[in-house]
């Protein structure tokens, strides 16, 4: 068990980045909007969280500057597509440009300094029972709002309301509309909930996964998040599910090397991309399943009449 606890606790951390950026991207795509600047917008709640916990001290402020980062770049995307009626995955792809450029100018005078770092929980008597205790009991916090964020995403978007006015939106604009909803203003809100989760997975990689912020520090975490949407036909249980097996493999890479094995260190470092890969083409593959999930105006811009 003492060689187990330390390969769970890496994967925990590595899968919450990614189940987080998940969750809010399958939010936004089943309004029916395809926002593909998620690699972006983690960046900037990476650098934004990071400098705000280096200069207050508080990674409780730095998490919330790595949110208001993400919301802030999701609202340029929604004015941009929605208001704008802009193409959204050109907006998409240069939301993710200028998040990276963005991030590497603000962080310049931040690489290599120290930062406040996300503190794990410390439960008396839960926390020290062997193996399950910091398993279980001896996460940081935001692994357990991961967690129960995909419970209350399932809920509201199958449960309730409200996540059935989202999943019309996203099935029918038209319809929606017709019947009185204001499609504009429910995108808006999924834009600025998956922006926030971004900021939010950004935040936690540059205080809690590795406490220090070098450029461009999401390596391409974004498109897996992306990837993880379709992977789970666009269900919040999948995605978490699909967080903590890309996790794995991502962390696999580490425990290989650091056993001997003769593969080389490029293939296994780019052995996360390629499982997103392959995925994607196993769930393309079966038409039927995407064509039952898969939001129908995904993509599709709506304009209200005049």
């Amino acid at each position: 068990m003492g060689g187990l606890e330390p390969v769970i606790l890496t994967i925990v951390t590595a899968a919450t980045p990614l189940l987080l950026a998940a969750l809010g991207e399958l939010v936004v795509e089943r309004s029916g909007v395809l926002n593909l600047g998620v690699e972006g917008m983690m960046v900037m709640g990476a650098v934004c969280g990071f400098g705000a916990g280096y200069l207050t001290g508080s990674p409780s402020l730095g998490i919330l500057a790595g949110v208001a980062a993400g919301v802030g770049l999701s609202l340029l995307f929604a004015f941009l597509t929605l208001t704008l009626v802009a193409n959204q995955v050109a907006t998409g792809l240069a939301l993710t440009l200028l998040g990276l450029g963005l991030s590497g100018l603000i962080g310049e005078s931040l690489v290599g300094q120290p930062g406040a770092r996300l503190a794990k929980l410390d439960i008396p008597v839960l926390t020290d029972i062997p193996f399950l205790g910091p398993v279980v009991f001896g996460q940081d916090v935001l692994v357990y709002v991961s967690i129960l964020l995909a419970v209350a995403t399932a809920h509201v978007l199958f449960r309730t309301r409200l996540g059935l006015v989202v999943r019309a939106v996203g099935n029918s604009h038209d319809s929606a509309h017709a019947l009185g909803y204001g499609v504009i203003a429910v995108r808006y809100g999924c834009v600025m909930f998956g922006g926030g989760c971004a900021g939010l997975a950004g935040a936690y990689l540059s205080l809690a996964y590795t406490p220090q912020w070098i450029e461009n520090m999401t390596a391409g975490r974004g498109w897996i998040a992306l990837a993880l949407v379709v992977f789970a036909s666009w269900r919040p249980a999948r995605v978490a599910v699909g967080a903590y097996l890309f996790g794995t493999v991502m962390i696999l890479g580490f425990y290989v090397q650091a056993l001997g094995i003769g593969i080389p260190s490029q293939f296994l470092s780019s052995l996360p991309y390629l499982v997103t890969i392959v995925a994607l083409v196993v769930i393309s593959g079966n038409r039927a399943l995407t064509r039952v999930n898969t939001p129908a105006c995904l993509g599709r811009p709506f304009v209200p009449d005049r």
